[in-house]
């Protein structure tokens, strides 16, 4: 229940003091790691790291107008596939931060990828006080109309105004392609090979 203040923290307050961003900017989002956040290994959840990417992206579409033009539309964003690779843990009161983007579409969705960054020690190869990596993650979203159906690629495309293209990586294309399933009107049989 503790992701819903979060999320209207941000969404409500904190978006709506910061720059707005364009469509190609990359978003920076502040948290610390709050004891709700942790697992029985006194770490960040890996179940946590996806609500949290919620909560960034959410601040990233007040700032950049997405979400009051969604409003307007009576759209709303549904993730259709998400993953994400760990590289170090987040522990107990660390501050982190997420650096959302937006990689590019398809013809059908829209393909974002979420940085968990923190300031380098300067141990190992990065440089002091540089944002380290922690973990990255990258949705695959689709939008839907309130009153039924999804919004075309090409619909967003026009209400956004973006000009050029955002071409996607191969490997996320493929990757997308490889882990959708059946649409809801087919039939999808949970059947063990």
């Amino acid at each position: 229940m503790h992701m819903i203040f979060r999320t209207l923290l941000h969404v409500l307050f904190l978006a709506r003091r910061k720059p707005d961003l364009a469509h190609d900017e990359v978003a920076r989002t502040n948290f610390i790691t709050l004891p709700t956040d942790l697992d029985i290994n006194r770490h960040m959840n890996n179940g946590v790291y996806f609500s949290i990417m919620d909560v960034a992206r959410f601040d990233m579409l007040v700032r950049n107008g997405v979400w009051q033009m969604m409003r307007d539309k009576a759209w709303y964003p549904v993730v259709a596939s998400e993953t994400i690779t760990f590289r170090k843990s987040l522990s107990l009161w660390q501050r982190f931060t997420i650096e959302s983007r937006l990689v590019g579409h398809d013809d059908k969705a829209v393909y974002m990828e979420q940085r968990f960054v923190r300031p380098s020690t300067g141990s190992g190869n990065g440089a002091g006080g540089e944002p380290e990596i922690y973990a990255t993650g990258f949705i695959r979203a689709r939008f839907l109309r309130k009153s039924g159906g999804t919004v075309p690629m090409s619909e967003i495309v026009e209400a956004l105004g973006v000009t050029d293209a955002h071409g996607i990586p191969e490997w996320l294309e493929r990757w997308g392609t490889d882990v959708a399933l059946p649409p809801t009107r087919a039939a999808a049989p949970s059947v063990w090979h």
